[in-house]
């Protein structure tokens, strides 16, 4: 059983925070290591580093449709996309990818931190490689998913959170509110694959009660971010967004959560008993533009890092 006292204090603080549907920036050169990151490059760095926590919950939740038997081939396909996109920016990360504007690290202390990483996924990746190999997924497999998607998330965040710290100190120094806000308006591209994971966890049957409460401060947390990131959140250490560009995009991703969040509140309610195959249909279809209207906005503010 998953340890409920993880989950609330990794939810209820900030996360210091990107899929096919998601394309990074490209067109940056990469960075000296004497010279350090860009703040336009940290932008990259803090954008992508908190994509990776985005795609342990995507392939989680593509993995449980596939069990659900919800276009099981095409969601097995989407799956082997999301963990090559995975293995591709965690060695991007680590080693530079001039092709998307990432230059390598070169933080000892962060180093370490991927080297955690990499042993995790070693261990979460043969179970996604199943299943996207199968187009098929058994209780053993999803049960080892749900087991080891937390860590790998809790590890990434991690990253993150050490790599907001270098951007604040260092390429974004003049604005640590911008580093902060990439990355917390990132981790809202990871809730909805969250909440998305965990209502489909309880559609599946595998520990209802303990993802009905995880979903409940999921969605919980996502909601309390989005009003942060448009009016501000001491607590989260938001400013808010005066830019009515960015907060006409924050409009559209609210328009999306009025019609998702129902069905969150529905499947985290105690007494739903079961949860019918055409909302899992509904949650499928409408997860994916609230990923990807929140990634427009998480780009806005990797492009307001490089003015």
């Amino acid at each position: 059983m998953k340890t409920l006292q993880f989950i609330r204090s990794f939810l209820v603080r900030p996360l210091l925070i990107s899929a096919a549907c998601i394309t990074a920036l490209s067109g940056i050169p990469a960075a000296h290591a004497a010279d350090g990151p860009t703040a336009a490059e940290y932008g990259v760095v803090l954008n992508l580093s908190g994509r990776q926590r985005m795609l342990t919950q995507k392939m989680s939740k593509e993995a449980v449709l596939v069990a659900l038997e919800v276009d099981q081939s095409g969601n097995a396909n989407n799956l082997k996309a999301t963990a090559a996109l995975f293995n591709t920016t965690l060695k991007g990360l680590r080693d530079g990818d001039p092709a998307v504007g990432l230059p390598p690290t070169s933080s000892s202390r962060i180093l370490r931190q991927l080297d955690k990483i990499d042993k995790l996924w070693a261990e979460f990746r043969p179970a996604i490689d199943r299943i996207s190999a199968n187009g098929s997924a058994s209780q053993a497999d999803i049960a080892q998913i749900a087991q080891l998607n937390l860590p790998l998330l809790k590890e990434m965040n991690k990253a993150v959170g050490l790599y907001e710290k270098d951007a604040s100190a260092n390429g974004l120094k003049a604005d640590p509110a911008l580093a902060a806000t990439i990355n917390l308006s990132g981790k809202q591209r990871m809730l909805s694959q969250k909440m998305s994971k965990e209502f489909l966890l309880i559609a599946y049957g595998h520990e209802p009660e303990d993802n009905k409460l995880n979903l409940l401060e999921t969605y919980s947390l996502f909601e309390r971010t989005l009003k942060g990131l448009l009016d501000g959140d001491d607590t989260l250490g938001l400013p808010g967004t005066s830019q009515p560009a960015i907060r006409e995009q924050l409009g559209k991703v609210q328009a999306i959560w009025t019609e998702f969040k129902p069905m969150m509140e529905q499947a985290a309610n105690p007494t739903t008993a079961s949860i019918s195959p055409s909302m899992v249909a509904k949650v499928a279809e409408i997860n994916l533009p609230l990923l990807k209207e929140m990634n427009a906005a998480v780009k806005m503010y990797e492009q307001e890092s490089a003015k």
